[in-house]
């Protein structure tokens, strides 16, 4: 299975840092797709690569062996392209011993994904240079953002990241923040902002909770904020206006669920 590492300007360090992984296998004319959030540990031969988030999956049929074939071409290619370097070995889930569970905390946060818009076509539109110092001024903005609202940061990915707020406002107000300092580098944004419990393990989150918010980012459109019900319900005191953008079926979560965009 051909394996690629996404690197980012970000990952100055040579070891512990998180990144995104992404896979492609064929089995006949079956394609099968794999990626999502990862950390590296090491460098050279001796780096390890985990996934921090049970990866996504999607499998793709094209009929016939020779479309998988081409379609299995170009993915590769692309990533070759955009900011991806071939990855050798395995990517490890993390043992967890028999007693992790004893472990594991309870959380409850508002949880906050952040994702560039169409950031592969501006990164090779800009180059690898420019494209680094835009990403070391969005991450700085972000990470600025974060600070002055007292957020905290747990994963990037790529030109991604999970933050969570102890209150929702002070959530839905870094997002707005960050979505107008990042359009002064030329950059849209989509955020979305969801409300749970979760479990914490060291550097890692888990729970429902963490799928949901990042199901509802993946709903927005370029420069929209949009919240769960959940996020609404507990600020209707804040004086934070939403907009109604119906009920949504969330891949891989139970019923459908009404999301509301941030108004000014």
């Amino acid at each position: 299975m051909p394996k690629f590492l996404r690197i980012g300007v970000h990952q100055s360090n040579v070891s512990g840092y998180t990144s995104k992984a992404w896979c492609i296998r064929r089995v006949g004319s079956t394609i099968l797709l794999k990626w999502g959030a990862v950390e590296v540990h090491g460098a050279g031969d001796g780096r390890k690569v985990y996934w921090t988030l049970p990866p996504r999956e999607k499998t793709i049929r094209c009929r016939t062996v020779e479309r998988a074939n081409d379609y299995a071409k170009a993915a590769i290619a692309r990533r070759r392209n955009h900011r991806y370097e071939p990855l050798t070995g395995n990517i490890a889930n993390r043992r967890r011993a028999a007693d992790r569970r004893a472990e594991l905390k309870q959380a409850l946060a508002t949880i906050l994904f952040v994702d560039i818009v169409r950031s592969t076509e501006k990164a090779a539109r800009l180059g690898d240079t420019r494209w680094t110092q835009v990403m070391n001024h969005y991450y700085a903005a972000v990470r600025r953002e974060l600070k002055a609202l007292r957020g905290k940061e747990i994963v990037t990915t790529g030109d991604g990241l999970l933050a969570t707020f102890g209150a929702p406002a002070a959530g839905v107000r870094c997002a707005t923040a960050i979505r107008d300092a990042v359009r002064t580098l030329g950059l849209e944004i989509r955020v979305g902002l969801h409300a749970g419990e979760y479990s914490v393990s060291g550097t890692e989150v888990i729970g429902l909770a963490i799928h949901i918010g990042a199901r509802v980012a993946a709903k927005a459109r370029a420069g929209e904020v949009l919240v769960s019900s959940t996020v609404k319900d507990l600020m209707a005191e804040s004086g934070i206006r939403f907009k109604d953008r119906g009920a949504h079926q969330l891949k891989g979560v139970p019923e459908r669920w009404r999301l509301y965009r941030v108004e000014h």
